[in-house]
């Protein structure tokens, strides 16, 4: 067997080379007389691939370069490899005869944006097992939050929430080097670079800004002007440069806001996306008077809008990624994007349930009321979709959805069936919601029990037509083998009980449903038998396995709480927390524990100090 390519062919047409060589010499007892090339038609920014195979010769044919990887992927899937996870660990690779080798058929994808954000604690084969998975299963873009992604590393490497590990020494250094290793994986591939995101309001006002910490350096007294003023001080906000507006009315501020993200621009051109989004947190924009006279999204436009000059003045042809968040959800009354082509809108309704998908159905609602650092986040997505088509009406160009059913919610579903079929449902909306794609703002470790929820995501978003149900069923057939009905049945009620919303921190603490729920799950799960199936991946045996300690103890601490019993919840909790903190060298890839006891304390409620 033979794989070709053209001479001038790129890296990543080289890469896709060495890939489909590398698995079909795994899948072949014997090399067939086969010769296959691959070629790319050049630089069509929407994927899409053509597959013709003979018995003696054939064509994969991408678009663009990317597609021509994603091809091959698609290609061995088509042959039945199942890619279940990240690293090699988590893939189902047959041995098949050569027979099976010929396939004609052709795909485009159905959205431009098709990627992930990093959240999480993170090491940097966690992110490096991330980035090859991504292609195998239809993506094409990656985030690497802030100028460097030091901050989900060094909460890793550090061992934060976990005394059961050793902290490691982790700097800001280390973060750039490891940037650059994991930029060139991401070249190889071809995906789409996105790139900052946060920090910028933190650096215009004298701090390094690479996480959301406290920072125990005052603000400094010439950059006072330069920051909101809440409550009549201008500070930082609860300590946090990351989190502190800046004062939009003061030209200075938006001089060297625009100054900063203009150098960055220039010095950075691997970055397909830039993302320049204002202050985290909410409530906590400026309260001067001249910033009261207008509204935190005319003067993010127009803010935008002096980019823009700037980054034209300088050649520049940089794609600005602006964010409707938090108060930016309220669309401007007066300001307008002057050039809308470089810019690229981007949705987060991060207060939105995942107890059910976006609902297209029902009557429109009005946006409510603006009312400055008096907002309330709305959870309805009725009313989240509100303020996008108020936006929508103002602005006509290029857009995604930045949603996050794996940044917290997932935890609350025990079996990432229900999170699953939401992703699904979702993504087959995006069309009507007049949205050309979708990035996750997630933890990459999120496979216990499996990897599921990430699965039906990337090869939905390529193909907006697939079947969640059949995709779910791929999934398990592959994982569990002979056992795939009653996992799949026994995973689906423990997603049945459970509840994103609670865990979430939203409605009462006191539920007693929610506790009866609590109980069923745990009777659920001892009464599901761990006798080991005939085929499968032995892997996600293991991991549901262990799935099953991890849910009874936090569905016990859970059900305390529900009862109002604040002091067996804490210490059932505490349990859940050293069960997981113990297990974690040995789990690590598959598990966040940081993330989740980090969630489970600022939003579920428990606290390590009751009980």
């Amino acid at each position: 067997m033979k794989i070709g390519f053209d001479a001038a062919s790129s890296q990543v047409v080289r890469f896709a080379a060495s890939e489909l060589e590398s698995y079909l010499d795994r899948m072949l007892p014997s090399p067939p007389d086969l010769t296959i090339r691959l070629l790319s038609s050049g630089g069509d920014p929407m994927d899409g691939f053509s597959i013709c195979v003979g018995e003696r010769e054939g064509e994969i044919r991408g678009s663009n370069d990317r597609s021509v990887l994603l091809g091959v992927y698609d290609y061995l899937h088509h042959l039945g490899c199942r890619f279940l996870g990240p690293g090699r660990d988590s893939e189902v690779v047959p041995h098949i005869t050569p027979d099976l080798l010929p396939a004609n058929y052709e795909k485009h994808a159905s959205f431009r944006h098709r990627g992930v954000c990093i959240e999480g604690a993170d090491s940097r084969e966690n992110i490096l097992d991330f980035i090859d998975w991504l292609p195998k299963v239809g993506y094409n873009s990656f985030f690497l939050q802030f100028k460097t992604p030091y901050a989900f590393l060094a909460r890793w490497y550090h061992h934060l929430e976990n005394p059961f590990l050793t902290p490691e020494s982790y700097t800001v250094s280390d973060a750039a080097r490891d940037m650059v290793g994991l930029e060139e994986a991401m070249k190889k591939r071809g995906l789409l670079l996105h790139k900052v995101g946060h920090g910028w309001t933190g650096e215009a006002l004298g701090y390094e800004t690479m996480n959301w910490d406290p920072n125990p350096r005052p603000l400094a007294p010439e950059k006072e002007p330069l920051a909101a003023e809440v409550n009549g001080v201008r500070a930082l906000w609860k300590g946090s440069p990351a989190n502190t507006n800046l004062c939009f009315h003061n030209g200075d501020a938006v001089d060297l806001f625009a100054s900063l993200v203009v150098r960055y621009a220039k010095e950075n051109p691997s970055a397909d996306y830039l993302h320049v989004w204002l202050a985290d947190e909410y409530n906590n924009v400026c309260e001067c008077e001249g910033c009261r006279e207008t509204t935190p999204s005319d003067q993010y436009v127009e803010l935008l809008n002096e980019l823009d000059r700037r980054l034209t003045e300088e050649g520049l042809s940089t794609r600005i990624v602006f964010l409707l968040y938090q108060e930016l959800l309220w669309p401007p009354i007066k300001a307008r994007l002057e050039h809308p082509e470089r810019f690229v809108l981007m949705f987060a309704p991060i207060s939105r349930t995942f107890e059910s998908s976006y609902d297209l159905t029902g009557d429109a609602v009005p946006i409510p009321d603006f009312h400055r650092n008096h907002i309330v986040l709305p959870t309805n997505l009725q009313e989240n979709l509100a303020f996008l088509r108020g936006w929508q009406k103002l602005f006509h160009g290029d857009s995604f959805v930045y949603d996050y059913p794996l940044g917290r919610a997932h935890y609350g579903d025990f079996g990432y069936v229900h999170i699953a079929r939401v992703i699904g449902s979702d993504i087959k909306q995006l069309r009507s919601m007049g949205l050309d794609g979708y990035i996750s703002c997630q933890e990459l470790r999120v496979s216990l029990p499996n990897a599921l929820p990430n699965y039906v995501m990337g090869y939905t978003l390529f193909d907006e037509s697939a079947d969640t149900e059949a995709l779910i069923r791929e999934y398990f057939e592959a994982a569990y083998g002979s056992r795939t009905g009653e996992v799949l049945a026994y995973l689906s009620e423990l997603s049945r009980l459970s509840s994103c919303d609670y865990l979430n921190g939203k409605g009462p603490r006191v539920n007693p449903e929610m506790a009866d729920r609590m109980e069923q799950i745990i009777q659920v799960c001892q009464d599901f038998s761990m006798a080991a199936p005939v085929g499968g991946a032995g892997l996600f045996w293991d991991l549901l396995a262990y799935h099953r300690d991890y849910v009874v103890a936090l569905a016990r601490a859970i059900a305390a709480l529900a009862r109002g019993d604040r002091g067996e919840s804490g210490r059932n909790w505490r349990a859940f927390r050293e069960l997981i903190g113990r297990k974690e060298a040995e789990y690590q890839p598959y598990l966040d524990v940081y993330r989740v006891l980090e969630i489970t304390a600022k939003y579920t409620g428990f606290s390590p100090d009751e009980g």
